[in-house]
């Protein structure tokens, strides 16, 4: 099936300054769109421009919004890219960090769609959502990602039953991409390497661009061969997959993989490890403007 032509498309890409943002913007200028970012802390060496906006406040993403569809002359394409990691065991309490993740990925993508809502529907646009295998394969010790990542699904779902008629939604599923949105979790000693295999950022790009470029819109795309037999997995024997990844989990204790993190004292009790060597909690990161 032929691909929709990107000459002259009009796309707004959130996020738009982080490692995904700038790899997706700099792919569909190069084919020939015309496109606008937005990110809270744009670059001088953007490949596009991109405008400041911080998507978690309500006047700042109307008004920005409002700012690049009249620079781009109207709306065909929205790639709600922008999403934020971090430690956040779910057997604890939810605090700042896991509120931050749900602002973000959840309510900031929320709030950016609902603003370009009106011009997508005049174009018949569509609308690409970069979700995560932990959509529908959650990890431990990072339920707020999960949560916020199933929850944009959830988001996504209602939104394609509503404006389907007229503007396409897919959802995108990239695993684990090498970027700075794993920084935070493995300050706090919270890594999952090892439970992960990494992906090349531009299979992810490339599953973008099919996702926009597609003459009829996907429901769903995973970004590799493996993520698509986990998809599969997750959605038809979840079971399953929560043994491997329980089995996986308890393998990196034992090899003492969380031994400094506070955070993680209770998974490492309760598998017999030994405990963290420091009380202490590490403050959250700074946000990034990638997914996966």
């Amino acid at each position: 099936m032929s691909a929709r032509d990107p000459r002259g498309m009009r796309v707004l890409v959130t996020g738009a300054s982080g490692t995904f943002g700038r790899a997706i913007s700099a792919r569909l200028d190069g084919l020939g769109a015309r496109v606008v970012g937005l990110d809270r802390a744009p670059r001088v060496n953007d490949p596009v421009e991109v405008l400041p906006c911080d998507i978690t406040d309500d006047d700042a993403v109307r008004a920005a919004v409002a700012e690049a569809i009249e620079l781009l002359g109207g709306l065909d394409l929205l790639i709600n890219n922008a999403g934020v990691g971090g430690p956040a065991p779910a057997e604890l309490p939810p605090g700042a960090e896991v509120r931050r993740q749900l602002d973000i990925n959840l309510l900031g993508t929320w709030r950016v769609t609902a603003a370009c809502v009106d011009p997508l529907v005049a174009s018949r646009g569509r609308i690409v959502m970069l979700t995560s295998r932990m959509a529908v394969m959650q990890l431990p010790l990072a339920a707020a990602y999960g949560a916020s990542k199933r929850a944009l699904v959830a988001y996504a779902d209602a939104l394609r039953l509503e404006i389907g008629t007229h503007v396409g939604v897919t959802c995108v599923y990239p695993s684990a991409v090498r970027s700075p949105i794993h920084d935070s979790t493995a300050e706090a000693g919270l890594s999952l390497e090892g439970m992960s295999r990494y992906e090349p950022l531009d299979g992810v790009v490339d599953t973008v661009l099919r996702a926009a470029l597609s003459r009829r819109a996907r429901r769903d795309l995973p970004t590799t061969r493996r993520g698509a037999v986990e998809f599969f997995l997750a959605r038809h024997l979840p079971w399953l997959t929560d043994r491997i990844v329980a089995r996986t989990l308890a393998g990196r204790v034992r090899a003492g993989a969380f031994g400094d993190a506070s955070l993680a004292a209770g998974v490492v009790a309760r598998h017999g490890g030994a405990p963290p060597a420091s009380p202490g909690v590490a403050s959250p990161a700074s946000r990034h403007g990638g997914a996966g």
